[in-house]
C-alpha cells in the first residue's frame, strides 16, 4: 500500500467520522461574510455590555458646558452629546445593551411558545391541528404591531413586559415551520420504533423531535433577534418601548430625528450600530442556513 492509498484511506477516516454538526460548523467557518459578521456581533455585544465600564462618563451623566458637543477628542465625548449634554457614546452602548438584552429574551420568549405549540400541533394532528393552527390563522390576520401597541397599552409601559409582548406575537411563524418539520419527522423509523418500544408521547417529543429541529430553530432565531430589535426600536420610537432614563437605539434613532438638522451625530452614530448589527444578523441567519441545510451541498 502505497502513501498516497494511505492517505485516501485516512481521508475517509475523518470524514465517516465527523457529525452533521462539525460540517455545519465547518461550512459556517468557510462563509466569509458570517465569519465578519460572527466577530462585528461578538465586538459590539462586548463593547455593550463591558465597554461603558471603561469610560469616563455614565449614561445618565450630564455636561452642561458640553450641550450638543459634535464629536471630538478633546474633552472625552468621542461620539458627541446630546441636549442634556450626556455622552452619546455612553448611551449608544447603554443603549445595545438593552436592544440586544430585548432581542435576545423576546426571540427566546417566542420560539419556546411556536416550538411547544408547533410540536404539539404537527405530532398529535387531527382536529387538535386543525383547531391549533386555525387559531394562528387568526392571529395572522390581525396586524401584529397595533396587537403589541394595545398590549402595552393594557399592561403599563414596563420593561420586563416588553419581552412578553413582543414575543407573545413573534411566535406565529417559528410554530408553522415546527408543525411542518414534526409532521415530516413523526413518520420516520425511528419515530416508529420508539413508539413500539412503548416510550410516551412526552418522550417522544422531547428526545427525539425537538432535538430533531435544531437546525430550523437556529437558524430562525438568528433572523428573528434583527426583527425583533427593529420592532422594539419602532415602538420606542413611538413612545410605547423604552422610556427614560433608560435608553435603546431606537429611542437614540427617535431623539435623532428631532434633532438631525442641529446635531446630525445623534442620528448618525446610533444608526450606524443598529444598521451593522442587523446586517451582521442576517448574514449569519444566511450562513447558518446554507450551513446547516444538507441541500446545499
Amino acid at each position: 500500500m502505497n502513501k498516497k492509498h494511505i492517505k485516501i484511506i485516512e481521508d475517509y477516516s475523518n470524514i465517516k467520522g465527523r457529525s452533521l454538526w462539525v460540517d455545519a460548523r465547518r461550512r459556517l467557518f468557510q462563509n466569509k461574510a458570517a465569519v465578519i459578521s460572527l466577530f462585528l456581533i461578538f465586538l459590539i455585544a462586548f463593547l455593550s455590555f463591558f465597554g461603558p465600564f471603561f469610560l469616563k462618563y455614565s449614561f445618565s451623566d450630564t455636561d452642561w458646558n458640553s450641550i450638543y458637543y459634535p464629536p471630538s477628542l478633546n474633552n472625552g465625548h468621542f461620539l458627541g452629546t446630546d441636549g442634556n449634554g450626556r455622552d452619546l457614546l455612553v448611551r449608544i452602548l447603554y443603549g445595545g445593551r438593552l436592544s440586544l438584552t430585548i432581542g435576545i429574551l423576546a426571540t427566546l420568549v417566542s420560539v419556546f411558545i411556536g416550538v411547544i405549540y408547533g410540536t404539539i400541533a404537527g405530532y398529535f394532528g387531527g382536529k387538535l391541528d386543525i383547531f391549533m393552527m386555525r387559531v394562528v390563522e387568526i392571529l395572522y390576520a390581525m396586524p401584529y404591531l397595533i396587537f403589541v401597541i394595545l398590549l402595552m397599552v393594557v399592561f403599563g409601559r414596563n420593561i420586563y413586559f416588553l419581552f412578553i409582548a413582543i414575543g407573545a406575537v413573534e411566535w406565529l411563524t417559528m410554530a408553522r415551520i415546527v408543525r411542518g418539520q414534526t409532521i415530516s419527522l413523526k413518520e420516520k423509523e425511528f419515530i416508529e420504533t420508539s413508539k413500539a418500544l412503548g416510550q410516551s408521547n412526552f418522550m417522544i417529543i422531547w428526545k427525539h423531535i425537538i432535538p430533531n429541529l435544531a437546525g430550523p430553530i437556529v437558524v430562525y432565531i438568528t433572523l428573528m433577534v434583527p426583527s425583533v430589535i427593529i420592532l422594539e426600536s419602532f415602538l420606542s420610537f413611538l413612545g410605547l418601548g423604552v422610556q427614560e432614563p433608560l435608553t435603546s437605539w431606537g429611542v437614540l434613532i427617535s431623539e435623532g430625528s428631532r434633532e438631525m438638522e442641529t446635531a446630525w451625530w445623534l442620528l448618525i452614530f446610533p444608526g450606524i450600530f443598529m444598521t451593522i448589527t442587523l446586517a451582521s444578523l442576517n448574514f449569519i441567519g444566511d450562513g447558518l442556513r446554507d450551513a446547516i441545510d444538507p441541500k446545499e451541498y
